[in-house]
């Protein structure tokens, strides 16, 4: 069995490809059930353990199965850890032979991210160029990488509420090529955004709809939990809105807390990733839109797969 290192998948992964990855799975007929969710009492801020199993179905002859334990403890960036951490088991699909262990953190972040380039795809403005960037932790640059694949991103504006750690992540990003720069005046930058990113912990609104110009595409990444929010009701409101899955309309904040407290009716949800993927929707350019992710065990799959058959095979 191999073990595959976050620097094997850096190596190997590329966002091009994993959106296609993705594409391909969502509009496939892989199988994944209901997740496990477990909340963990501790001290500070409860933690979260999740298990996300999912396998091909039969179309894909034997396949694969796949399963990512996760543990989310959002006090460990006070321990200069990551809030999310996890292990990814890759299986054959006709023996249930374990064939790889992946870093289930990394693999994540890969998929998070392009999970939202791939909505973006259908969403956003074919000529984005000006994208904001919200939060400055670890999905950050994998975000803001995964939309430049899909998008002509030009110019982007990084914020956080520490701005030093938005300016240490800006300097590291400019140095890879990308034209990110850290501001301290959010309003200013989502006002002229083409696209808005959000990845944060944040439990009030942090972007507000008033701010979204015409034709704007707000991603929103962060807020996991029904404590958390990226988002105002206005932004909802303003937007055509869509999820990854219809987990999102229960779980995680932003379009949950709004449908729970009447501010959206449930039709105002458009569809899921799924739908996008098999219905790509036509629309305005002037249209604001908007993506809330949670995260699903199929997207996990789908990228394990793709670093199994990219992996260079020992003899």
């Amino acid at each position: 069995m191999r073990v595959v290192s976050s620097a094997e998948i850096d190596r190997i992964l590329t966002f091009p490809a994993l959106v296609e990855a993705l594409a391909e799975a969502f509009g496939g007929d892989m199988v994944t059930p209901v997740r496990h969710h477990h909340e963990i009492e501790r001290p500070g801020s409860p933690g979260t353990l999740l298990l996300m199993p999912s396998w091909t179905g039969p179309a894909a002859g034997g396949g694969f199965v796949g399963v990512k334990v996760v543990s989310v403890f959002p006090d460990n960036g006070a321990k200069n850890l990551p809030s999310v951490m996890g292990s990814y088991l890759l299986m054959n699909g006709e023996t249930g032979e374990p064939v790889a262990v992946l870093d289930g953190t990394r693999l994540t972040v890969w998929r998070t991210a392009a999970a939202s380039a791939l909505a973006a795809r259908h969403l956003a403005r074919a000529d984005a160029a000006r994208m904001v960037m919200v939060g400055a932790g670890a999905l950050a640059p994998f975000l803001i990488r995964a939309h430049a694949s899909q998008r002509p991103i030009r110019e982007v504006s990084l914020w956080n509420h520490r701005p030093g750690k938005a300016e240490a992540l800006a300097a590291e990003l400019r140095a890879e090529g990308l034209p990110v720069t850290a501001v301290t005046d959010l309003e200013a930058a989502v006002r002229e955004a083409d696209l808005v990113s959000c990845a944060t912990l944040s439990t009030a609104p942090v972007v507000k709809g008033a701010w979204l110009k015409e034709g704007a595409h707000l991603d929103l990444v962060g807020a996991f939990n029904l404590t958390m929010r990226e988002a105002d009701d206005e932004a909802l409101r303003r937007a055509l809105v869509y999820v990854d899955t219809e987990a999102a309309l229960s779980e995680g904040g932003d379009v949950a807390l709004s449908l729970r407290e009447g501010a959206i009716e449930p039709g105002h949800v458009r569809g899921t990733l799924f739908d996008l993927c098999r219905h790509p929707p036509r629309r305005s350019d002037k249209a604001v839109t908007l993506f809330k992710s949670v995260g699903t065990a199929l997207e996990d799959l789908a990228a394990a797969m793709l670093v199994w058959r990219l992996l260079p095979k020992t003899s």
